[in-house]
C-alpha cells in the first residue's frame, strides 16, 4: 500500500503563490512519474504538470511559466510552486503517482492517487 499526503493548498489573492507538496509513503520500492492534477466542480480531472524520474516535465499550456513541478527521489515527494496565481488556477489539486510496490505476492506496479487540497484565487 502507498498512501499521498497532500499539503499547500489554502486562499490567495490573484498574483500570489503557493507550494504544494506531496509526499508518498508506504512499501515502496521505486517511484516512476509523478504529477498533479486538478478538478473544478462538473468538470473532468486534468493533467496539470508531470515529472518522470528522470526529471523531464511537461506542463498544460495555461500553467507554462508560472508553474513549476519538482521533485526529492530521496523523499518521495513532488512539489508544485504555483506563482501568478489566477482566479481559473482555482480548484481541488490532486498528487498522482506510479510506484513499484512491496505486496504479499511480490512486486507489482500501483497507481495512486492523493486526497486532495483546495487552492482558491480570489480576484
Amino acid at each position: 500500500q502507498v498512501q499521498l499526503v497532500e499539503s499547500g493548498g489554502g486562499l490567495v489573492q490573484a498574483g500570489g503563490s503557493l507550494r504544494l507538496s506531496c509526499a508518498a509513503s508506504g512499501s515502496i520500492l521505486s517511484v516512476a512519474a509523478m504529477g498533479w492534477y486538478r478538478q473544478v466542480p462538473g468538470e473532468q480531472r486534468v493533467l496539470v504538470a508531470r515529472i518522470a524520474r528522470s526529471g523531464s516535465t511537461n506542463y498544460t499550456d495555461s500553467v507554462k511559466g508560472r508553474f513549476t513541478i519538482s521533485r526529492d527521489n530521496a523523499r518521495n515527494t513532488v512539489y508544485l510552486q504555483m506563482n501568478r496565481l489566477e482566479p481559473e488556477d482555482t480548484a481541488v489539486y490532486y498528487c498522482n503517482g506510479g510506484f513499484l510496490i512491496l505486496s504479499p505476492t511480490g512486486p507489482r506496479y500501483s497507481e495512486v492517487w492523493g486526497q486532495g487540497t483546495l487552492v482558491t484565487v480570489s480576484s
